[in-house]
């Protein structure tokens, strides 16, 4: 989470090639990941068709001070989703892609958005209770609670915090080998010291967001509310595209436009068709060869003496290579 910033062009395409490129190896695509990606790259671009529905940036800045006297919901909800150069976008938008590609894909895609819809809130409310209790008891109101920030580092701080929770390996934090359930203290001192222009409460808001998260699901067992209330607003609304699918499914027996393998049929001449004895492919009656493993028609054109011979020969594992030279 950031303040006030200059802008840095140009990082943009960087984080769309690397973005693709992670994507195109992965063998299953995380949807929620690129839908968070595409969703704060579309509200930094503002393009044009989103700019009388998307709120200015200055209409966000997360300002614990106006929130609490005006009751501003807008500025608590969406300021994690508004950057302010394209160096900042880039930043958190990898670190989104890669701790985002881990916990959705060990999670599920439910659980994930359920998660982190609970990080973004609990990172926020925390962030302000601790603005205004510095207020309260220390008089810190120039550096804190009046303070503008925006950016999802908050929530990405929470990220680390339940991604490492379970680690027992260690990590790199900037040139300091640290043990990984310890990474997000020791980035968020060195971000302070080395980085100007970086909210340290917001930050430690997710982190504190990530520990309370861990510690609730560690006390709840079953399911939460929240991931049920998901899940069933995904059935209900991905009910009617199963419903076409399922209506236009059919089972397809064959695997080429004359013949099929292993239909229910028994005998072993059907109109127009003739059965292979080696491999059960069906071929039109018009061949003498069969189209799938090369065997001759037994019937008519070998006696049933080189029939059973030439038969005989062929191994199951040679059919299964020449429908693999056949038919790749």
């Amino acid at each position: 989470m950031d303040r006030r910033g200059s802008l840095t062009k140009g990082m943009l395409p960087l984080l769309a090639f690397h973005a693709v490129s992670e994507y195109y190896r992965l063998p299953w695509k995380p949807p929620v990941t690129a839908a968070l990606l595409g969703a704060n790259t579309l509200i930094y671009l503002r393009p044009a068709f989103l700019r009388h529905i998307l709120p200015s940036i200055d209409q966000v800045w997360f300002n614990p001070h106006l929130i609490l006297k005006y009751r501003d919901l807008k500025r608590f909800l969406l300021s994690p989703f508004y950057h302010v150069s394209d160096s900042h976008l880039v930043y958190n938008m990898m670190s989104l892609l890669w701790k985002g590609i881990q916990l959705e894909t060990s999670m599920g895609s439910v659980e994930f958005a359920s998660m982190l819809a609970a990080l973004l809130a609990m990172s926020q409310g925390i962030t302000l209770l601790l603005a205004k209790s510095l207020l309260l008891f220390l008089d810190y109101e120039k550096p804190f609670y009046s303070e503008y920030s925006v950016g999802f580092s908050g929530v990405l701080f929470a990220m680390k915090v339940v991604l490492n929770s379970q680690s027992e390996s260690l990590t790199n934090v900037y040139g300091l080998v640290i043990p990984a359930r310890h990474a997000a203290w020791a980035e968020l001192i060195l971000i302070q010291m080395f980085v100007p222009g970086v909210s340290f409460l917001g930050h430690l808001g997710g982190i504190l967001a990530g520990i309370l998260y861990l510690k609730l699901k560690r006390a709840y067992s079953g399911p939460d509310p929240l991931t049920l209330t998901i899940r069933t607003l995904t059935n209900v609304i991905s009910w009617p595209l199963r419903f076409v699918r399922n209506l236009f499914q059919f089972r397809r027996g064959r695997i080429s436009g004359r013949g099929s393998v292993g239909g229910r049929q028994t005998g072993r001449t059907m109109s127009g068709l003739w059965r292979c004895q080696a491999c059960t492919y069906d071929n039109s009656s018009l061949l003498s060869v069969c189209e799938m493993c090369g065997t001759s028609r037994g019937a008519r054109g070998l006696s049933s003496r080189e029939f059973s011979r030439h038969s005989d020969d062929l191994t199951l594992e040679e059919i299964r290579l020449r429908r693999i030279e056949r038919f790749g």
